[in-house]
C-alpha cells in the first residue's frame, strides 16, 4: 500500500515517484484494491546506487561509536512509530494484529538496539608477532554499497535484517523490498533520516524482481548482493553476481522438521507444532512443516494437534482475537490449496483444515496431513502455508535420518527430555538452527542462516558482520636491518 503521495521510492533521504510502471495493490485480507504502487525505473536504481556510493565515504569513516549513536537514536525514532508500523504491516501482509504488534515491530526495534551495541565491537584477531620482528594486526573494513532484496512475508523485520548489520559495519545500502509489501520498509528508511542518519546511507527502490532486482544485482558499483527468498531465485542471483565477481549472501527456502522422540512431552510438542507451523500463516522459512513423531506417540500427538488447529480463530487480521490472518494473495492461497488437494488425491489423510473458509480474502485453515509418503511433494517441497505433515518413525536414528531427508537445512526442532539425545539431535540434524523443546523463537544475539539449499551466510548477531566486512591483514615491520633475512630466498645480499 502506498505510504505517501510522494511515491514509493526513498532515495538520498527523500521520497520520489518511480519512473517505471505502476501496479494495483490488493489487500490480501479483503481482496480489495487499496492503492497503486509506483515502480522504480533503471534511472531510479542508478540514482539510489549513486547516492549510496556518495554517502559511503563519510559513513564508513565514522567511528563505531558515532554509528552506534545514530542507531540508538534510530531505535527511539522507530519506537515512536510503533503503532503506525504495526497497522501498515497488517494491512499489507494480512497477518494478525497480534503478530505485527507483539512480534514484528518490537523485534525490529530490538534488532536496532542490538546492532547499536554490536557496531562498537567489530574486532579481529589479537595483534602479535607471527613473522618475526614485526607486528600483525587485523582491520575489519566496510565493503561498500550493498544491494539487498527482501521478501514479502516479514517486510519490516527483513528490512531490518538486511539494513542493520550492513550500516552498522560502515556500509551503505540500496534495498528492494517486495513490490507487494513496500510500506514499512519506506517508513523504516524515513525514520532513519528523522533520527539523523545521513542521506544516502539507506535507500529503498520498489519494483519487480526481474527489472529492479536484476538491475541492482548486476550494478557494477554494488559490491555485495544479499537476498532472502526462494532457492531458485537465489541460484539466479548467484549467476548474475558472478558476472562482476561480487560477494553474495543468501537466505533461501526451508522445510523445517519437528522431531518428537519417544520420551517427549506430547502436550508441549503439540503446542509447539501448532505455533511453529501456523506462525505468519505458515509463510515462514523456519516454520515447522514436517513432524516426525515416534510411533508410540503418533496417535496422541496428531489428535491433539488437530484439536488445537480446529480451535484456532482465522479471519479479520485487525481483530485482536484473531489467531491467524490471511496469506499474502489469492494466487498463493490457491497454490497452497492445490498442494494439499494433490496430497489428498495421492492417498494422504487431512485430519484438520484442508480448506479455505468462506471469507473474501486469501484465507486458509490450519491443516494437518498424515499418511503421505516421505518422497511425496507435500513432504519434500516448500509449501509456505499453514500446513503440517506428520509421519511416524520407530528408532531415534530413523527420526534424525528423516529430518535430514530434504534438500533444505534452515531450521529444525527436537523434542525430548533426554539430555544425551537432545545433544545428539542438535549435532546430527543438518540445519543452521536446531531448537530443543521449542520451535521458532529467534533473538537478535544469535545468528540465522542455513545449510544446503537453504543458502549461506548469517543474518542477525555479530556473526552477520562476517558477511558485511572485509578482513585486512596489516603487517608492520620493526626490523631495522635494510636487508631482511627472508629476502635471501629471493636474492643474496652481496
Amino acid at each position: 500500500m502506498s505510504t505517501t503521495s510522494q511515491g514509493n521510492q526513498y532515495i538520498n533521504g527523500a521520497y520520489r515517484v518511480g519512473s517505471g510502471p505502476t501496479a494495483e495493490r490488493i489487500n490480501p485480507a479483503t481482496g480489495v484494491v487499496d492503492s497503486v504502487i509506483d515502480y522504480a525505473g533503471t534511472g531510479d536504481v542508478e540514482d539510489a546506487v549513486a547516492a549510496a556510493a556518495a554517502a559511503f565515504t563519510t559513513w564508513s569513516r565514522l567511528t563505531p561509536g558515532a554509528r552506534s549513536d545514530f542507531l540508538l537514536a534510530f531505535a527511539t525514532e522507530l519506537a515512536s512509530r510503533a503503532g503506525q508500523l504495526a497497522a501498515l504491516e497488517t494491512a499489507q501482509t494480512g497477518k494478525s494484529t497480534r503478530m505485527s504488534t507483539e512480534f514484528d515491530v518490537p523485534g525490529t526495534i530490538d534488532n536496532i538496539n542490538f546492532f547499536a551495541g554490536a557496531a562498537r565491537n567489530l574486532q579481529g584477531q589479537a595483534s602479535g608477532d607471527y613473522a618475526g620482528n614485526s607486528t600483525s594486526m587485523i582491520r575489519r573494513e566496510a565493503i561498500g554499497v550493498i544491494g539487498s532484496i527482501a521478501p514479502w512475508n516479514y517486510p519490516l523485520q527483513m528490512a531490518a535484517w538486511k539494513i542493520l548489520p550492513a550500516i552498522a559495519a560502515g556500509n551503505t545500502i540500496v534495498l528492494k523490498p517486495s513490490e507487494l509489501t513496500p510500506a514499512t520498509s519506506l517508513i523504516f528508511a524515513e525514520a532513519a533520516t528523522a533520527a539523523g542518519i545521513p542521506d544516502g546511507v539507506i535507500n529503498i527502490v520498489t519494483g519487480s524482481g526481474r527489472e529492479v532486482g536484476e538491475t541492482l544485482v548486476r550494478h557494477p558499483q554494488v559490491a555485495m548482493s544479499s537476498f532472502t527468498g526462494s532457492t531458485a531465485v537465489g541460484r539466479r542471483i548467484m549467476e548474475m553476481a558472478a558476472e562482476t565477481g561480487k560477494r553474495v549472501h543468501l537466505e533461501l527456502g526451508g522445510k523445517a522438521p519437528l522431531v518428537v522422540f519417544a520420551d517427549a512431552d506430547v502436550e508441549a510438542a503439540a503446542h509447539g507444532a501448532v505455533a511453529g507451523s501456523t506462525i505468519n500463516a505458515g509463510q515462514d522459512c523456519t516454520a515447522a512443516t514436517r513432524a516426525y513423531v515416534h510411533s508410540s506417540l503418533f496417535g496422541k500427538f496428531t489428535a491433539r494437534v488437530a484439536e488445537l488447529m480446529d480451535a484456532m480463530v482465522v479471519g479479520d487480521p485487525t481483530d485482536p482475537d484473531t489467531d491467524m490472518g490471511s496469506l499474502i494473495s489469492l494466487a498463493h492461497r490457491d497454490k497452497v490449496a492445490s498442494m494439499v488437494e494433490r496430497a489428498r488425491q495421492s492417498g494422504a489423510n487431512v485430519l484438520a483444515g484442508g480448506l479455505a473458509p468462506q471469507l473474501p480474502g486469501a484465507f486458509y485453515r490450519p491443516t494437518l496431513i498424515t499418511g503421505a509418503a516421505q518422497d511425496s511433494e507435500i513432504v519434500q517441497d516448500e509449501i509456505f502455508g499453514p500446513v503440517l505433515v506428520a509421519l511416524p518413525f520407530e528408532t531415534d536414528e530413523q527420526g534424525i535420518d528423516l529430518a535430514n531427508d530434504t534438500p533444505y537445512g534452515l531450521a529444525a526442532s527436537a523434542w525430548t527430555g533426554n539430555v544425551n539425545l537432545a545433544m545428539r539431535a542438535a549435532a546430527q540434524i543438518q540445519a543452521g538452527c536446531v531448537w530443543i523443546n521449542e520451535h521458532i523463537p529467534i533473538v537478535s544475539e544469535m545468528p540465522h542462516g542455513g545449510y544446503k539449499a537453504s543458502g549461506f551466510g548469517k543474518d542477525m548477531s555479530s556473526y552477520s558482520f562476517e558477511e558485511y566486512t572485509n578482513v585486512k591483514h596489516v603487517l608492520i615491520s620493526h626490523d631495522t636491518d635494510v636487508h631482511k633475512a627472508w629476502q635471501d630466498t629471493v636474492f643474496k645480499q652481496r
